[in-house]
């Protein structure tokens, strides 16, 4: 993805506000844009996170979120998590399987994102997107507890981490 793409603006209820380039949102905290995340558990409950590239601009070499990715200009929100499931992870899913979790707010020291969070069930074969994503693995739900704060993760899978146990709260408890 090229740094010069252009992005769209939002207000914290996700109404559009204008656009501004990627490499313009990722030095503003001001600007606000949409993303989308991707949760992706297999039938154990693991949650399949990727190793970002070590040539990523933000949090190169770090574990992060199953999919994550800028919402294009004119694109739905769930063109988008459908977009990014299939050129993170190289597979094409349907739109019912994907299931809407959350939105909410992330501010970094560099940006501010919507987030829209999505689960999918899926064990794979995966593809992973040259460039973008190192490695990919499941992680146990123990795994993740254990590294939390060591700076294996970046900030914002940390942050969503916390918010999807907290969603899972009200869910029947995984296998295993």
């Amino acid at each position: 993805m090229a740094n010069d793409e252009w992005v769209p603006l939002v207000d914290e209820d996700g109404k559009p506000l204008g656009s501004a380039r990627r490499s313009a949102v990722h030095g503003d905290r001001a600007l606000m844009h949409p993303v989308v995340h991707c949760l992706v558990e297999n039938d154990r409950g693991e949650l399949l996170l990727q190793l970002r590239s070590l040539h990523k601009d933000v949090q190169p070499g770090r574990w992060d979120t199953s999919v994550g990715g800028h919402v294009g200009l004119d694109e739905t929100i769930d063109a988008a998590v459908l977009r990014e499931i299939g050129e993170e992870l190289g597979v094409d899913v349907p739109r019912p399987a994907v299931e809407f979790l959350y939105r909410y707010v992330m501010r970094s020291e560099i940006e501010t994102e919507l987030v829209y969070s999505f689960r999918l069930r899926h064990a794979g074969p995966f593809r992973i997107e040259p460039g973008e994503i190192d490695e990919l693995r499941f992680w146990s739900k123990a795994e993740i507890m254990a590294a939390l704060g060591s700076a294996a993760f970046t900030p914002n899978f940390e942050d969503e981490f916390a918010r999807f146990q907290h969603w899972c709260q009200g869910c029947a408890p995984s296998p295993g």
